[in-house]
């Protein structure tokens, strides 16, 4: 079982140039990818979008790519001489004609802007792409444990929900095995208003019907559940199905025998669904 939540890193260099891959993952009912990168990678997008549907099944995925250039790398000084040439010349025309004194110096000519600025050594998609997927798969690997660690955080909370349901299918068996006599004669009592009619007629209150097999249907489900949750592959919607017909087990069990006791069981029952439910919301 995974998490939809998590995060990974990875980052390779490559010619005096560093890439870094960010992956983060957030919950989405479905496989929701939003890319991040410099335009000079657009050319890779769709196999890096490949690559990530064939790793996530459900999640927002957030990535982004990075690009630095490092210590030594072939960053170069662009002076841009003509508009330097402009700069100098139209100093010079000023002078002259107001009679201003002082010279054009490198003092003045620093402080104006676009004259001068570093060039980064320009992407080569083609040659980058090995770099760019091996800190790809180095970021999703780490992503991969990020949510597995949480997913056993999940698993485990649900386990003890399950183990609690087991407890309660069983304890609803006892329940309806129960004299059936003893369970009318409570149900008939549950019913009454407090008044001082005439004691009432047992034959007039009736079970609606035998239980087992859905205490047997409930047994199965939770059986199952528990087998569900431990896979590896993508559980949440399977886990969602699941419950629905847990809940719908229930739901019979507390319309067949409307006896206080069973509904307070069934009403427990229901309480643990919806908090497996809260945690399959988080699962991929």
């Amino acid at each position: 079982m995974r998490s939809m939540t998590g995060y990974g890193e990875g980052s390779q260099n490559i010619r005096g140039t560093r890439v870094t891959v960010q992956i983060r993952s957030l919950n989405h009912r479905h496989l929701d990818l939003q890319l991040r990168m410099p335009r000079e990678y657009l050319s890779l997008e769709e196999e890096i979008r490949k690559t990530l549907r064939g790793k996530i099944a459900r999640g927002r995925i957030d990535l982004f790519i990075n690009r630095y250039a490092g210590k030594g790398s072939s960053r170069k000084l662009d002076m841009d001489e003509e508009l330097v040439g402009q700069y100098i010349a139209g100093v010079k025309q000023i002078k002259k004609r107001y009679g201003l004194a002082g010279e054009v110096g490198v003092s003045l000519l620093s402080n104006i802007p676009d004259l001068v600025h570093v060039r980064e050594p320009e992407a080569d998609p083609a040659a980058e792409r090995q770099a760019i997927m091996k800190a790809l798969a180095a970021a999703l690997n780490k992503l991969e444990h990020s949510r597995e660690r949480e997913g056993g955080h999940l698993r485990a909370d649900m386990e003890s929900h399950i183990r609690r349901l087991r407890e309660i299918a069983g304890e609803l068996e006892a329940r309806v095995a129960e004299n059936p006599v003893r369970i009318q004669r409570s149900a008939i009592m549950e019913n009454q208003d407090g008044s001082d009619n005439e004691s009432p007629d047992l034959g007039s209150v009736t079970l609606k019907g035998d239980v087992n097999e859905e205490i047997v249907r409930l047994k199965t489900h939770m059986a199952a559940l528990a087998k569900v949750i431990r896979e590896r592959e993508p559980v949440g919607k399977k886990i969602d199905f699941m419950l629905q017909e847990v809940n719908r087990e229930l739901n019979t069990i507390s319309s067949k025998v409307p006896h206080l006791p069973v509904v307070h069981l069934v009403l427990q029952g229901k309480e643990r669904v919806e908090k497996i439910r809260e945690q399959s919301q988080n699962v991929e």
